[in-house]
């Protein structure tokens, strides 16, 4: 392995891999959580009509001068309707909250101002209105909202719910967007076995195959394809080989200094760095690009101990996902301050990145045993990882640390 780096220097061979991906056009049921590349302007009014605000009676408001007024009803518009009705002077429709208002219309009486009874199915012959509202009232006119041409969402802006129905209620049904990174999972360990599984000498549950998968999903990425290799390199070339087009590849396991150091034997070019980084946990590590299907996909190679995984998503792939998405122009993690709640060590001349439940500026190892990098079921706890710096040998009760939330999931 090369000589040892600090963890800033290995996130900066992260962020060179870091390119926002070329936009593409997806169906709005695709589009959730991506970045809108290019700048929306409305194709359609919003509203596309003018239409009711609420269930009542379009009229004339010079109609309603003398209260209590009664006037015949000519008719049914509910929402949805198209026939194009006019409201004669000194008459009225039935109209349902959506619907289009009829030409000659100016206003509509709440059903509550009258003497109809609500959630009656048939109009009725005639109705008294007995209040009248302000003249134009309760009327939702053609494009005051949004008139066509006009802009809708500015490019950059994270598509949430709001944005997406904004951008349907103006006419799209595809948008421009950075698309989610589609991401590649191994995990490598001829030791691991399916979770749930009767266990036999030397093995032990896949569970960084399940933990990936789920932090992938919540840093914004799709899994969009996973494999578990044995140690055997030809074996993990051949799977790799079959793989989709993907925008990265992510590793668990088989890159540290061992004899059956799959992922390192497998993936070992030019293009391949593995080294040790100063930090505990997740010291060694990977970076750099792969072959496949011609072209160099970036990959992140990360240690294979549970807690390492989970330490070094967080500090390094979930800001490659977030550049390759566009959401980001670094691979930082973001960085609070908060004080130390208990004591604990840290080792001499490494980075520390230890998980702690955060309770209200407070945190405090969610583990006696502290970072060690096997304390799978343990981790679950974590609000975040507390960073202690590589000066750093122990850290007392009320002393400053940095923390790193890592609840990507709320």
């Amino acid at each position: 392995m090369s000589p040892s780096l600090s963890p800033d220097e290995h996130r900066r061979l992260v962020e060179s891999l870091g390119r926002t991906l070329a936009p593409r056009a997806v169906p709005l049921s695709r589009a959730l959580g991506c970045v809108l590349a290019e700048p929306l302007a409305a194709r359609l009014p919003v509203p596309p009509f003018t239409n009711s605000a609420m269930d009542g009676f379009a009229v004339h408001a010079s109609d309603l001068a003398e209260l209590p007024a009664t006037l015949p009803v000519a008719g049914d518009i509910p929402a949805g309707d198209a026939g194009g009705h006019a409201v004669a002077p000194g008459t009225a429709w039935r109209i349902m909250t959506g619907a289009p208002m009829p030409s000659g219309a100016d206003t509509v009486v709440k059903v509550e101002m009258t003497d109809h009874a609500p959630h009656v199915t048939e109009p009725p012959g005639r109705v008294t209105i007995r209040r009248a509202p302000a003249p134009g009232a309760n009327v939702r006119h053609a494009g005051e909202d949004v008139e066509p041409g006009a802009p809708v969402l500015p490019a950059g802006v994270v598509l949430g719910a709001a944005a997406l129905s904004a951008a349907a209620s103006v006419g799209y049904s595809l948008l421009p967007v950075v698309p989610r990174p589609r991401v590649g999972i191994v995990t490598a360990g001829s030791e691991l076995a399916d979770p749930g599984a009767r266990l036999g000498d030397g093995e032990i549950p896949d569970s960084n195959s399940v933990l990936l998968c789920g932090l992938v999903e919540a840093a914004g990425g799709i899994v969009a394809a996973r494999v578990r290799s044995a140690d055997a390199p030809e074996a993990l070339l051949a799977s790799l080989a079959g793989w989709p087009e993907l925008d990265v590849v992510i590793t668990a396991g088989g890159i540290s200094a061992g004899a059956y150091e799959v992922v390192r034997q497998a993936l070992a070019s030019a293009a391949m760095r593995f080294h040790r980084v100063a930090q505990q946990p997740g010291g060694p590590q990977g970076v750099g690009t792969v072959s496949l299907r011609g072209r160099g996909v970036p990959a992140l190679c990360l240690p294979g101990n549970p807690v390492s995984v989970f330490v070094s998503f967080h500090v390094y792939a979930a800001g490659l996902l977030a550049m390759l998405a566009g959401k980001a122009s670094c691979a930082a993690p973001r960085r609070l301050e908060a004080v130390a709640g208990a004591g604990w060590a840290s080792p001499a001349g490494k980075a520390q990145f230890m998980p702690v439940v955060y309770d209200g500026g407070s945190v405090r190892p969610v583990h006696r045993l502290g970072s060690s990098s096997h304390l799978a079921a343990s981790v679950a706890l974590a609000d975040g990882l507390a960073v202690v710096d590589a000066d750093v040998t122990r850290v007392a009760p009320g002393d400053r640390v940095g923390f790193l939330p890592t609840r990507l999931d709320r």
